[in-house]
């Protein structure tokens, strides 16, 4: 395993819990974040509304977390209210250009690694959208591209995380039970590629491999099986063989009790995950009331339904291993 620089140590040690672990919260939506808002108040959502949405999010959450991920583009007031825990930044643009096939990303305009750096990143975050069985021509892009990324990071001497989420590549729904069979293989194949030292990540934030919903005799569980619970406990066991690196999981938009039952099995499956990079799980149900009902209505909801999610997911993280063992250390204190 490659040694920990000076920069990256202190930038995973900022982001970590005093175990080891990453209990983060996510709060880089964009996009989606400003739909939903405008979703549910039956008109727009500005600049402003995002901010503040940011704001009281980071303000309490923090309190309960290691680190929060937030947007160079709405979250830097954000950043100021995080109660001294780390802070990783986002690199990328929001969404993807749905006209342009295989999903293609893209850098902020106005950023770089420096520039995140200066405004107080402690690691830096890029979310891809990634399946192996993309046609070569595309993958070829991506892999390009994350490569440039991590020698900028490299450059600074930053940590990078690498946040993979997978698709069809045939254009099919991703929440079928066609794509829930696919589903393991193709974070396995996200994991395997990405944990190559080539890119220089330092840790992955990944898909569970599995789909909740259709595991057989979980709570989730929805009638239509892609797997028995045994076979979901092997995917995850199979997914962690796949890299040396840290890894962690991220909640992907499942409501609190099915992220709590996911990392449940992650720990049966005896899986040595290293924490969670967990955003809507936790303020996700908090969208409607900031939309119809306003900003300090949200805030109470926060500071209890919010504070409840997340301290169940801290619950569930006694289960997770400290990301020091991936680089054969038995303390923080061993890396330097």
């Amino acid at each position: 395993m490659s040694k920990l620089t000076p920069g990256k140590l202190a930038g995973l040690k900022a982001v970590s819990d005093p175990r080891g672990v990453i209990a983060a919260a996510a709060m880089d939506q964009r996009g989606s974040l400003q739909k939903s808002l405008a979703k549910e108040r039956g008109a727009a959502a500005d600049a402003h509304d995002l901010e503040q949405f940011k704001v009281h999010v980071t303000e309490v959450l923090t309190r309960h977390a290691s680190a929060i991920l937030l947007d160079p583009e709405f979250g830097l007031p954000a950043s100021k209210v995080r109660n001294g825990k780390g802070l990783l930044l986002a690199y990328e643009k929001t969404g993807y250009d749905a006209a342009t096939p295989g999903r293609l990303p893209d850098l902020l305009d106005v950023w770089s690694v420096r520039r995140l750096k200066e405004a107080g990143a402690d690691c830096i975050k890029i979310l891809l959208y990634y399946t192996p069985y993309e046609k070569t021509s595309i993958n070829d892009l991506k892999h390009a591209w994350i490569e440039r990324i991590g020698d900028e990071c490299l450059a600074h001497d930053i940590p990078f995380f690498l946040e993979t989420v997978g698709y069809d590549a045939d254009g099919g729904d991703e929440k079928s039970l066609a794509y829930a069979k696919k589903k393991p293989e193709v974070v396995s194949g996200s994991m395997a590629e990405f944990g190559k030292e080539r890119y220089n990540v330092d840790v992955l934030k990944v898909e569970v491999p599995i789909d909740m919903t259709f595991v057989e005799g979980t709570k989730a569980f929805k009638g239509e099986r892609a797997y028995t619970r045994a076979e979901a406990l092997q995917h995850f066991r199979d997914a962690e063989t796949m890299t040396h690196k840290p890894f962690i999981y991220l909640s992907a938009g499942v409501s609190n009790p099915v992220f709590i039952e996911t990392l449940e099995l992650a720990a049966e499956s005896g899986t040595k995950f290293n924490g969670v990079l967990c955003g809507r799980a936790t303020w996700k149900e908090g969208i409607p009331i900031f939309a119809k009902q306003g900003a300090k209505a949200f805030h109470e909801w926060l500071e209890t339904t919010g504070v409840e999610n997340i301290e169940n997911v801290n619950k569930a993280l006694k289960a997770a291993s400290p990301w020091y063992l991936k680089f054969g250390a038995k303390s923080m204190d061993e890396l330097g």
